[in-house]
């Protein structure tokens, strides 16, 4: 083999080994860009899931983080029920409800004479539980706004009477109406006598904001689902396809007559 043919074979390694250590550089290069890439979108998920985070609690930490404050004559387990109807009474009917809730209208439009009748004859005490489980599902604070204020009637003697009229102007769900304090004020003047100064800081203060906060998570981790949820004698009669007016205030009259 000819100086000159050694020469260009030996020419040919040089080039292809410089080529392979090129080669080599770049795939380091490459692979610390995706390295880096991949950290900066570790440190890009992370940055978003504490800025999800931070806003997750300032959304749920509301002005109502103080002491809870029950209404007057709040009864149960740390007062989170408002009782209407005589303590003789022998049926105690309990009804966990959401002033947005759409099922909750259709309860009370259906068995709300049944019940003031039977409240009224001393057959029968409702404690009623108010809790936000619309305001979850579909954001707004009405649930809670409503809840609060109807505790205020409550301070004010006037709990059934504003309990109605809150029904009866129930908002669509989708709409969050009764987040507006001035409405709920507007509407206590349906009731005769309660749109008092004293209400209406009441309801403009939140004073029972905590209350309802506090009722809403013994809703949750007593496991019930949905609203309403109305026990007699521990069953949930709601869920009862059979049950009718009727048919409650047979159940009741037979529990007072034994």
């Amino acid at each position: 083999m000819s100086e000159k043919n050694r020469d260009g074979k030996r020419t040919a390694r040089e080039r292809l080994a410089v080529e392979r250590e090129k080669q080599k550089a770049a795939e380091k290069r490459r692979r610390a860009v995706i390295v880096g890439a991949s950290v900066v979108c570790v440190l890009g998920l992370a940055a978003v899931v504490g800025v999800l985070a931070a806003n997750s609690g300032k959304d749920s930490k509301s002005d109502s983080a103080g002491p809870a404050v029950a209404p007057s004559g709040a009864t149960g387990k740390d007062s989170l029920a408002i009782p209407v109807g005589k303590d003789a009474a022998k049926s105690t009917l309990t009804v966990w409800e959401d002033f947005r809730c759409p099922a909750c209208l259709d309860f009370e439009t259906r068995y709300r004479p049944t019940i003031h009748e039977l409240v009224d004859g001393g057959q029968l005490k409702v404690e009623y539980h108010l809790v936000t489980l619309i305001d979850s599902a579909r954001g707004g604070t009405g649930s809670l706004r409503a809840a609060s204020a109807a505790a205020c009637a409550q301070d004010a003697g006037k709990f059934t009477a504003y309990h109605d009229v809150l029904y009866d102007n129930q908002p669509n769900e989708a709409q969050d109406d009764f987040s507006s304090n001035s409405k709920l004020i507007d509407l206590a003047g349906k009731v005769d006598g309660l749109d008092t100064p004293v209400f209406q800081k009441c309801v403009n203060d939140g004073t029972h904001d905590s209350w309802v906060n506090k009722s809403y998570a013994a809703f949750q981790n007593s496991g019930f689902t949905g609203t309403p949820t109305v026990l007699l004698g521990g069953k949930n009669i709601y869920a009862d396809q059979t049950m009718t007016p009727a048919k409650l205030k047979q159940m009741v009259e037979a529990e007072n007559k034994g």
